[in-house]
């Protein structure tokens, strides 16, 4: 097991920005296409940028010259430069500027591809990683300049490099991210079949509509320092903490049912430790955001392009609930509450009513626990599991891993996603830091877990 102090060690990355470049669809948007309306689920989508960066290794170990690796790296990058503009001919919309709340116009402005290098190795990128060593990779808010979309394309000085995606939840959820991901992959390797992105389903099912006066809600902010730390779980580890609580249940939990409910559990009582400042523990309700794919709950196609995916809660109101069983009922019957609720609702006059609904509950949740400074602890999950996020081959290999780093979504948030080799999950965790003092040693939650262990490369020859 890793030592959590190796978290606190952060390392020293130095990105230098090589250069920045305008790419522009390869094809002019006709004019009838250059007012692109958003759905109405994108419209009160907060208009921040989800990332992902996907770490390639070096493997052509013949040469390790510098030079080398930079002119394979040029050459590199300018195929995919070449076969962004292709794609972005079928995305065009990212190439475009954000009007207002509804309206995107595709001027064919382009997107910026941003050419950076380090002294770094992949390895040590890798080994016990470092999440604020690993915020560098997401484009800055200078360099973002109002774009929608844009490209970071990393050289390491073993050869290895990285494909940062940056993008505005305004138009893109993970399974958007995805086929963006599906069709330039395609493309840049020359395949016969490409993938193409549908662009006018999501607007066509739920058409975007005027909202007066209505937010999305916001958690009140907090001076607090927060941290990041990952945390693996293993497929036997995973079976092993089923079988603890399975004679409780009357269905199958899911991998990531138990996985989030330890971690719900456990945060919560680092929450309640570090509020009481003592061993004992003073409890404090909570509530779970999760999103949900309304793609796979209303056969909407998975290359449809915008943000699909909704929000619903579960809480916990009394430290009886506080179990790794009743948290797994809970979060079960919140899925099957709102299949059986609220899903049926989105097909009913485009999904405004359950849409305006859903949003005042959640405003009325935020709004009165920012009023009870904080009596309610809230959490926020997303998850990437089932998603071919490993699978992403330009040319030159597969990735070895990949991470999403949510610089502004605050503390108190749980990312999953498979591991490499399948079955198991990593677990990226953010806390205030004193919560994670007490989190990252919690005995139950490293019985199952281990805590960021390096992630291995296919090919280690001095990378």
């Amino acid at each position: 097991m890793n030592d959590a102090s190796t978290q606190n060690k952060t390392m020293e990355i130095k990105l230098e920005k090589l250069n920045t470049i305008l790419i522009k669809p390869s094809k002019p948007t006709p004019s009838h296409l250059q007012t692109f309306k958003v759905s109405l689920l994108d419209q009160v989508c907060p208009n921040n940028h989800i990332n992902g960066t996907f770490f390639y290794p070096n493997n052509n170990n013949n040469n390790n010259n510098h030079n080398h690796h930079f002119s394979d790296f040029s050459n590199k990058s300018k195929i995919l430069q070449n076969s962004l503009s292709q794609t972005l001919s079928h995305f065009y919309p990212f190439a475009g500027h954000l009007h207002d709340d509804t309206t995107i116009h595709c001027n064919d402005n382009g997107v910026f591809f941003i050419e950076s290098q380090t002294t770094t190795t992949l390895s040590e990128i890798l080994t016990n990683p470092n999440f604020k060593t690993l915020e560098c990779f997401p484009p800055t808010t200078e360099e973002k300049q109002n774009m929608l979309l844009l490209l970071r394309f990393t050289l390491f000085s073993c050869g290895s490099t990285a494909i940062t995606i940056s993008i505005t939840h305004r138009i893109a959820d993970t399974n958007t991210v995805i086929s963006f991901l599906n069709t330039w992959t395609a493309i840049t390797s020359g395949n016969e079949i490409v993938p193409l992105p549908d662009l006018t389903v999501a607007a066509a099912l739920f058409p975007p509509r005027e909202i007066p006066g209505m937010s999305s809600g916001s958690v009140k902010t907090s001076d607090a320092k927060f941290t990041t730390r990952r945390f693996i779980f293993k497929a036997s580890k995973i079976e092993e903490l089923k079988i603890k609580i399975k004679n409780k249940f009357e269905f199958h939990p899911s991998r990531v049912e138990v996985v989030l409910a330890l971690i719900w559990k456990c945060a919560l009582s680092a929450a309640s430790t570090a509020v009481s400042g003592s061993k004992t523990t003073s409890f404090k309700p909570s509530i779970l955001f999760q999103a949900m794919n309304l793609r796979t709950r209303m056969y909407i196609p998975e290359n449809v392009v915008g943000t699909l995916a909704w929000p619903f809660w579960v809480t916990v109101e009394e430290e009886s609930h506080v179990a790794l069983d009743e948290m797994v009922k809970r979060m079960r019957k919140g899925v099957m509450d709102f299949i059986e609720n609220k899903v049926e609702r989105f097909k009913e006059e485009g999904g405004f009513k359950v849409v305006v609904e859903n949003l005042k509950e959640r405003v009325e949740i935020l709004k009165r626990n920012n009023e009870n400074e904080g009596s309610l602890v809230i959490y926020n999950s997303s998850s990437w599991c089932k998603f071919p996020v490993l699978e992403f081959d330009f040319g030159w290999g597969k990735p070895v891993w990949c991470c999403s780093v949510h610089i502004n979504l605050g503390s108190n948030f749980i990312y999953l996603m498979d591991t490499k080799n399948g079955g198991g999950i990593e677990a990226f965790v953010t806390l205030v830091e004193d919560e994670m003092k007490l989190f990252q040693q919690n005995q139950e939650l490293l019985h199952y877990a281990v805590l960021n262990p390096t992630t291995t490369l296919i090919s280690t020859s001095k990378l």
